[in-house]
């Protein structure tokens, strides 16, 4: 069958599921595939927006696409034998989505325009109970897949409502507005950026990127798909599996560039360079856009087309942060002031400031957020935090990749969480978390695998750490290590409880 990209008719909420799944892109349809194939039809997945596909819903700039090869970034137990591309863009991702939601059985659990505005922990009835935007509801188990691209951030900057021209956030893209013969701000130059500049520069009279630090560039080698290369993977067993371990494997050895640098990350850089050289050939620029830091220590961009764009005749690259907007212009640190129509902002997002950390209130009284805010941002093993009982985080703290596909992290958690719920099940346990003792070990253990590694001593700033330095982000080794860590429940690691309030034996 083929999936439809409308949304489903509105369902009642019931008053009370056994699971709840917050969210509806990758997290929380894998989710939702797993609750059913362990037999737990009793779950509800709620979706604030009117359709479901989470980042590839939101995310519809132009030229958005993913930066991890097409095979890579689907679910291993749903593969895909007909990507048009060997990275896939946003709308093709977000049918797959809605494929596999389909196919799966899942959308009659779907619940669209359902903004989840509080949930308090009962402690005395073991459960959570939630107000929704479209009721409230009770919840033995609350699983969170509202990932980390989903707030954008924007920079403090003054003046930024002051323009008087269309300005806004490359996730929130306005394709109302014109962008034909117009002259364009871009401010920032991550991964969103990188994408949407190239197809900017096609149709804008003028783009000028503003570059607060130039980023390491690698070729995409991005291209179609062939009609005999379809029919291979359709027909050949095991082809496919096949192509999805060669990406992986290829991308894991790459791992060691970051973790343990040397020789390795040399070559690297040296590949990235030459690659700038044949595509910057004027030396001023060119030396504009060369990194001054390890590469790797900031997302690094993976792009056949943007170092090509930032040469042509109506793109203008100001290496200087922009210190002010004013209702026609942007001003940088440099001093120089620039006329335009349009100001696109393609500066990221708050990665672990996410809008639910701020409305869930645990065990003592304390939102997730101000949780974080006292002991920094992190959970065992990034999808379970002591206060919060039955309370799973998909793509939690120190879960993001910088070298390879999420959804291998999230497939681990997720069956984590299933292993977790037939545990409380087995124990006849209403109350499932984590010891604060188990929690603080195993961050301890995971800070020193980070201390040094590029990500932290590269010489850069990044989204990736925090105002202290501390890395809240990122994974520090391989993601094999990370699925063989959550194929087992560590049960001793928590505190499991009944609702007559007795310490279960794990």
């Amino acid at each position: 069958m083929s999936a439809t990209t409308t949304s489903p008719a509105p369902r009642p909420l019931p008053p009370h599921a056994r699971v709840v799944v917050v969210g509806s892109g990758f997290s929380g349809i894998g989710t939702a595939v797993a609750l059913r194939e362990a037999g737990i039809d009793d779950f509800v997945v709620l979706e604030r927006a009117d359709g479901l596909g989470g980042t590839w819903r939101d995310n519809t700039y132009p030229g958005a696409a993913c930066d991890v090869p097409s095979h890579l970034y689907s679910f291993s137990f749903a593969p895909k034998r007909d990507w048009s591309h060997v990275y896939s863009r946003q709308p093709e991702i977000r049918s797959y989505l809605e494929q596999v939601a389909a196919d799966s059985g899942v959308l009659p659990h779907l619940r669209c325009g359902t903004d989840v505005v509080s949930g308090r922990w009962d402690d005395d009835a073991l459960l959570w109970r939630l107000r929704t935007s479209r009721g409230d509801l009770t919840a033995d188990v609350l699983v969170s897949g509202a990932g980390g691209l989903v707030e954008p951030h924007l920079p403090d900057v003054p003046g930024t409502g002051t323009f008087a021209g269309p300005w806004f956030h490359s996730a929130r893209w306005d394709h109302s507005v014109d962008l034909t013969g117009k002259r364009v701000a871009v401010v920032g130059t991550g991964a969103s950026a990188a994408q949407f500049v190239p197809e900017l520069q096609r149709t804008a009279a003028e783009v000028v990127v503003f570059q607060r630090t130039p980023p390491w560039v690698i070729a995409r080698a991005d291209r179609a798909y062939t009609e005999r290369e379809h029919r291979v993977m359709a027909g050949v067993p095991g082809f496919l599996r096949l192509a999805r371990g060669v990406q992986y494997w290829s991308r894991e050895a790459r791992l060691r560039a970051f973790i343990g640098g040397g020789r390795l990350r040399g070559l690297f850089e040296k590949q990235a360079l030459a690659f700038l050289e044949q595509q910057v050939p004027d030396p001023e620029l060119r030396a504009r856009l060369t990194p001054d830091y390890a590469i790797g220590c900031k997302r690094v961009i993976v792009s056949d087309d943007y170092l090509r764009a930032l040469t042509r005749p109506n793109v203008q690259v100001v290496a200087s942060p922009v210190t002010e907007v004013r209702p026609h212009a942007v001003v940088a640190a440099d001093g120089t002031e620039h006329e335009v129509d349009v100001v696109v902002y393609g500066t990221g997002f708050r990665v672990m400031d996410i809008p639910l950390a701020h409305r869930l209130t645990g065990r003592e009284g304390r939102t997730l957020s101000e949780e974080w805010e006292r002991s920094g941002v992190q959970a065992h093993r990034g999808t379970t935090v002591a206060g919060f009982p039955n309370l799973f985080l998909l793509l939690g703290p120190n879960t993001v990749l910088g070298h390879t596909s999420v959804v291998i992290m999230i497939e681990a958690q997720i069956g984590y969480v299933v292993a977790a719920l037939r545990a409380m099940r087995d124990a006849r346990a209403d109350a499932l978390e984590v010891r604060r003792s188990a929690q603080d070990a195993s961050n301890a253990r995971l800070q020193a695998e980070l201390t040094g590694t590029v990500w932290n001593a590269g010489g850069c700033r990044s989204w990736y750490r925090d105002e202290q330095g501390r890395n809240f982000t990122l994974w520090p080794t391989h993601t094999v290590t990370f699925m063989r860590l959550m194929r087992r429940f560590d049960a001793e690691s928590y505190e499991l409880r009944a609702a007559r309030r007795v310490p279960v034996p794990a």
